[in-house]
């Protein structure tokens, strides 16, 4: 339903209307995104990220699966949001986008806490944030260098 929601405000023209004929049925699964940043970065937190961001527009890649993917949309929900400027690199899914974040060819990535939780415990990521209202649990076990 999510790439469905995506596609209307992706593409100018849609063999469909998403409102009047695209009703939902049942939501499969439901995960949290986490924000990471290669250890590299400035940044150690949200406020620190914007600051960085908003000195340096444009100057900032964030890495996505692919143009449209859940990555992408919360990267671009996120942008709007904090009124930063930055690159979006679309990766044709999340492990290149990941192979390249953890080489720190890209600095940001807006991606699944179970994808990403045994590099952020190993160090070679640090997460800013959560897409929940309060902090994740996994993070409350976990210890961060």
């Amino acid at each position: 339903m999510a790439r469905t929601r995506s596609n209307a405000a992706l593409y100018e023209k849609l063999n469909f209307n998403f409102i009047h004929d695209i009703a939902p049925v049942a939501s499969i699964s439901r995960e949290a995104s986490v924000m990471v940043v290669h250890p590299s970065f400035p940044a150690k937190s949200v406020p620190e990220f914007i600051t960085y961001a908003k000195a340096n527009p444009g100057k900032i890649n964030m890495a996505s699966a692919g143009n449209g993917s859940g990555p992408h949309m919360t990267g671009e929900l996120f942008k709007m949001m904090a009124g930063v400027d930055m690159t979006h690199v679309p990766y044709r899914g999340g492990s290149p986008a990941l192979t390249d974040l953890l080489a720190g060819q890209v600095h940001v990535y807006f991606g699944t806490l179970t994808g990403l939780i045994e590099y952020i415990r190993a160090g070679s990521l640090r997460p800013l944030a959560v897409t929940t209202a309060m902090r994740s649990e996994a993070f409350l076990r976990t210890s961060r260098p």
